[in-house]
């Protein structure tokens, strides 16, 4: 038993039974690589076969790169396991998510996959064990439902760091629901997504972490300069050299687009320059997603992404947001600011 042994336990029932809704008899796939924590991974296993389900763990030496470039490296018998489960539990980091398998096993419309990255047993008492995901969801409804009915308005989004960027909002490409009870592509709770209109995206985005072939905090703030397009990418360090790479990867030979902006509100993420999965769900932060998007037809090659925080938002002229803290309307701030770290 680990040193935080009990709140793990909890964390990852949450997790798997209240959350993923993984139900007596489901087969369970979790899949792990050589740098994924194995408390979680046997925090995860233990918790389904509680329930009644049927576990089983696939571990695979770490990917070099998520989507359709980690096609030449996935194993054929983790193909065959992920075309004959019920639910799938993905703490690869890079992930599967985009493969070419990936894709092929989703068309099943049978199973649900939940990409649960790089979180840590910290992270997964955090997210799931350290907030009352009623009140949360509470929260993420009402500000998505904000968001879906002002597509088509612009949004303008700013930073300390010095982001300033404008964008169309375009209608939602998918919600993010309480409970993963049907067949499909989850994510671990905490953020809001913006999808912009991607020729409508001008300014500059600062961002603070990268996830371009790995995760890491830059040791300087990244600037990327957008006029629909990506124009230029400056500061970062040595970490501009792996994210020029990526993002011509992601853009097909250029730098492509900005395919997604997010706001995060879980209040007991903390950042830790160690998990993307956690970092970018720190309330206030944003996950600026780069290239195209492993949903979409020819997306998947690479979806890099930036994460920026502090961030202030309005929505066609409103201030929804300032310096990371929702402040209106008055019923969202209410309920933003009633969601507190919880203790079992």
């Amino acid at each position: 038993m680990t040193v935080n042994g009990p709140e793990l336990a909890y964390a990852a029932d949450m997790m798997v039974r209240d959350y993923f809704c993984v139900v007596p008899g489901d087969n369970l796939l979790i899949t792990a690589d050589t740098a994924t924590d194995r408390d979680v991974v046997d925090a995860v296993m233990n918790a389904a076969h509680t329930i009644g389900a049927k576990p089983a763990v696939m571990t695979s030496p770490q990917l070099p790169y998520q989507g359709a470039l980690a096609n030449a490296y996935i194993s054929e018998p983790l193909v065959a396991a992920m075309r004959q489960c019920d639910a799938w539990i993905d703490l690869q980091f890079p992930y599967v998510a985009g493969s070419d398998a990936h894709d092929e096993a989703m068309k099943s419309n049978r199973m649900r996959y939940l990409l649960a990255g790089d979180l840590s047993a910290g992270g997964l008492i955090r997210m799931f064990g350290k907030v009352d995901l009623d009140q949360l969801y509470g929260v993420k409804d009402r500000l998505c439902d904000i968001i879906a009915e002002a597509t088509g308005k612009k949004v303008r989004i700013t930073n300390p760091l010095g982001s300033d960027v404008t964008f169309n909002l375009a209608k939602p490409a998918f919600t993010k629901s309480r409970h993963a009870d049907r067949p499909g592509l989850y994510f671990v709770p905490g953020s809001c997504t913006m999808f912009p209109e991607p020729d409508s995206v001008r300014g500059m985005v600062a961002i603070d972490a990268a996830f371009h072939e790995f995760y890491e905090p830059m040791s300087e703030p990244m600037m990327l300069t957008i006029d629909g397009k990506i124009k230029n990418v400056d500061g970062g360090g040595t970490s501009r050299t792996v994210m020029d790479r990526s993002l011509k990867r992601a853009g097909g030979g250029d730098y492509g687009y900005v395919i997604h902006f997010t706001y995060a509100i879980q209040p007991s993420a903390r950042y830790t320059g160690k998990s993307f999965v956690e970092d970018s769900r720190v309330t206030g932060s944003n996950a600026v997603g780069l290239g195209i998007p492993f949903w979409e037809p020819g997306g998947g090659e690479n979806h890099p992404d930036g994460v920026l925080t502090q961030q202030s938002i309005w929505i066609d002229g409103a201030k929804i947001v300032e310096d990371g803290i929702i402040i209106g309307p008055t019923d969202l701030a209410k309920a933003a600011e009633a969601v507190l770290p919880v203790h079992h």
